[in-house]
């Protein structure tokens, strides 16, 4: 195995596919991430504070466009053919997301090639590629006659030299309190000492081995439900300003339990929890959300509201899901009011967002905690970093994987 195992992240939002290439011995070169506010909790957490990565001169240490990086630094990206041990990420998933209107025109489909020509241009020995569940999905009007991405990019990855495995995975089932099924995509040289189909194909049956040894290590298992996740950040714990938000409230920590909890808190003596900034809700909110958790059966948790609740309550907005503390979550979206909190009437905080996306509570998001109209196509809050985010947790288990298919 090389000494030191090289990767770059494209499309890294926030850092969650790097903290656990972080945390299983990786080491990055750069990270490349559009948005200025996903970058900046990145670069507070793994640039600054973990010192991760071996940036290089020549590119600035900030937010950058794939399409720029390849146009303005082509001559430094071809000095780093076959020099890098693995690129990984996924372009954003919007356009493909089933969360979402679908849409095959949706501009940011097309960083797919920009993910391709990346990949062509820095050659690199293995790939990791991760997106939602509807880029396997077919597009009716899809000009390849309803191929889904998932084979167009396979078989782009396959003619520039690489055997290549895409495969549906639930990273629940590694751990991670939610129900969050993901596409991942793992590809190896053709060229490299002991490449093979068979070998690429491994990763997913030795990724699905290893997660019970893995999990136990950790004191963990793989029924992780949201009660074990959350349920030390209870408001009735006691209230006090929020450090970055004045005007706002936090919860203090409440009593350690369980694991889960106990490595989410790991190295963390604060009174209060990075980002665990509460919602103003109105008093005829708070209110409503009493009524429908009062109402909502347990077996009826986990899902939208009945019709019943939305007429009676005038309810117009599409989604609004009561959480089921006795299991995982749904998968969680970029929009926290589609959620109500299991016992108290309001909707998630972005630390309890965090939580459930397995990042540790040392982990400390920057930006604006929300954004709304126009602005939503612009920023990127944190609940949207979260929300786009690879669970660390599942990314660890990955990158000790991955280690495998270059030896």
């Amino acid at each position: 195995m090389p000494k030191t195992l090289t990767y770059i992240d494209l499309f890294a939002g926030c850092g969650g596919l790097s903290l656990g290439l972080h945390q299983s011995g990786w080491k990055g070169l750069f990270a490349i991430e559009k948005s200025p506010d996903a970058f900046k909790t990145l670069d507070y957490n793994l640039i600054k504070q973990k010192e991760h990565f071996n940036w290089p001169k020549w590119l600035p240490k900030e937010h950058h466009d794939i399409n720029e990086v390849l146009a303005n630094y082509s001559t430094q990206l071809e000095k780093l053919k076959g020099k890098v041990t693995m690129i990984a990420g996924g372009p954003p998933c919007q356009g493909f997301s089933m969360a979402g209107k679908r849409n095959e025109y949706d501009l940011r489909n097309d960083l797919i090639n920009s993910y391709i020509k990346f990949v062509q241009t820095v050659e690199p020995k293995i790939i990791f590629f991760e997106n939602v569940k509807g880029f396997t999905m077919e597009f009716k009007k899809n000009k390849e006659r309803g191929l889904a991405y998932s084979y167009q990019v396979t078989k782009k990855l396959e003619d520039a030299g690489y055997f290549v495995k895409g495969q549906l995975v639930n990273f629940g089932d590694y751990g991670v309190p939610q129900k969050r099924t993901r596409f991942i995509l793992v590809g190896i040289k053709k060229d490299l000492p002991k490449a093979s189909q068979q070998k690429v194909e491994s990763f997913f049956t030795s990724l699905e081995e290893n997660k019970f040894a893995f999990l136990k290590e950790k004191g963990l298992t793989t029924t992780t439900n949201l009660q074990d996740a959350i349920s030390d950040l209870f408001k009735q714990n006691g209230l006090e300003e929020t450090p970055d938000s004045p005007s706002f409230q936090s919860g203090i920590y409440g009593k350690e339990k369980g694991n889960y909890q106990k490595l989410m808190r790991e190295g963390v003596d604060n009174k209060i929890a990075d980002s665990h900034r509460f919602p103003k809700h109105s008093q005829s909110i708070i209110n409503r959300f009493k009524c429908i958790l009062d109402e909502t059966p347990s077996n009826r948790r986990n899902f939208n509201i009945s019709k019943e609740i939305q007429e009676k309550y005038s309810i117009k907005k599409r989604t609004v899901i009561p959480l089921n503390e006795f299991d995982k979550t749904p998968t969680i979206t970029t929009l926290p009011d589609d959620y109500i909190h299991y016992q108290e009437p309001r909707i998630l905080t972005v630390r309890e967002y965090a939580r459930i996306q397995s990042f540790p509570d040392w982990y400390e998001f920057q930006g604006k905690y929300t954004t709304g109209g126009i602005l939503r196509v612009k920023e990127v809050p944190r609940y949207t970093q979260i929300g786009n985010a690879i669970p660390p947790l599942f990314s660890e288990q990955s990158g000790l994987i991955l280690k495998q298919l270059i030896t």
